[in-house]
């Protein structure tokens, strides 16, 4: 089974029992909590606000994590997955003006895993609203708007957006000039 569809379904494991076992107040990420119960940078990925929520998270991670699996080893994979999540939730962490606000996705992941593919195949055609674009611009794009977002009050956590597809793009950075200088040596 690929890393893509074992994160998935754990992903929808997690929201069929997250209300039934109260799962939210324990696991969540809340910055206030965050330094006593530091397991909530890694378990908030898996849980999410709603079934829309899940829904995008999924459609976005099958897309993006089946291409990126392809180019990379799995445990590139993973590592990029799970530290542009903590990395998201570190800034989200840093930045919040309310530290008992409540953070829950794999948003910052999944931007993440956008952001490695953006530096590894930065030419690759995806589609906004059916124009085709470079990944690299769509990813510039995202960064631009979540950084903007930080600084405007809503229900989305654009900090966690912003600082898991930086991750994700420096970690891809990373990958892509080791894997040029095995080739050359």
């Amino acid at each position: 089974m690929s890393i893509t569809l074992f994160l998935i379904f754990l992903m929808l494991f997690t929201f069929a029992i997250q209300d039934s076992f109260n799962l939210l107040p324990y696991f969540s990420f809340i910055p206030h909590y965050a330094i006593v119960q530091p397991w909530r940078f890694v378990t908030s990925i898996f849980l999410h606000a709603n079934f829309p929520h899940l829904f995008y998270n999924i459609l976005a991670l099958f897309f993006f994590g089946h291409y990126l699996e392809r180019i990379i080893s799995k445990k590139s994979f993973l590592l990029i997955f799970f530290l542009s999540g903590i990395f998201g939730n570190l800034l989200f962490f840093l930045t919040t003006s309310n530290a008992l606000s409540l953070a829950v996705g794999a948003s910052g992941a999944i931007y993440g895993i956008v952001g490695a593919l953006a530096a590894l195949r930065p030419f690759a055609i995806v589609y906004v609203y059916f124009t085709p674009v470079p990944l690299i611009t769509m990813a510039f794009i995202w960064a631009f708007l979540s950084f903007l977002g930080i600084f405007v009050p809503s229900n989305i956590a654009h900090a966690a957006h912003f600082s898991g597809l930086v991750t994700g793009y420096v970690l891809g950075r990373y990958i892509g000039e080791r894997g040029r200088k095995f080739k050359r040596g």
